[in-house]
């Protein structure tokens, strides 16, 4: 069990068109969310689906491959970990949010970003 760490695999759509920002230390970082979909059976047999939604987080190199590839509904697979962070809105309300910090990124689906047939 030493072995066990911090961390996520997904594979799911991208759900709105990556926002990205040039830090002024001159690091780029690309947000986004994630959707992942899980199917079963409910009591009644009947099939239903599960959507989650993720906030994902992706720095460097690899904010620069989201940038170029990467926009809404694009089936993605990536592994990154969990992080937890707060902040405080302009209301002085504090806010919790965790997000998937992305170490590697793998681009699934059509190549046009969005899986649909034409």
């Amino acid at each position: 069990m030493s072995t066990l760490r911090n961390k996520v695999q997904l594979i799911g759509n991208v759900g709105n068109a990556p926002e990205i920002k040039d830090l002024e230390s001159g690091k780029k970082v690309a947000s986004f969310s994630l959707a992942t979909n899980e199917f079963y059976k409910d009591s009644k047999g009947e099939k239903v689906q599960d959507t989650q939604w993720h906030n994902v987080v992706a720095w460097g190199k690899i904010a620069d491959i989201v940038e170029s590839y990467v926009g809404k509904g694009k089936e993605i697979a990536l592994e990154g970990k969990l992080a937890s962070r707060s902040y405080e809105t302009s209301e002085g309300e504090k806010r919790y949010v965790t997000e998937v910090i992305v170490s590697e990124i793998l681009l699934l689906g059509s190549k046009n970003g969005n899986n649909t047939s034409e």
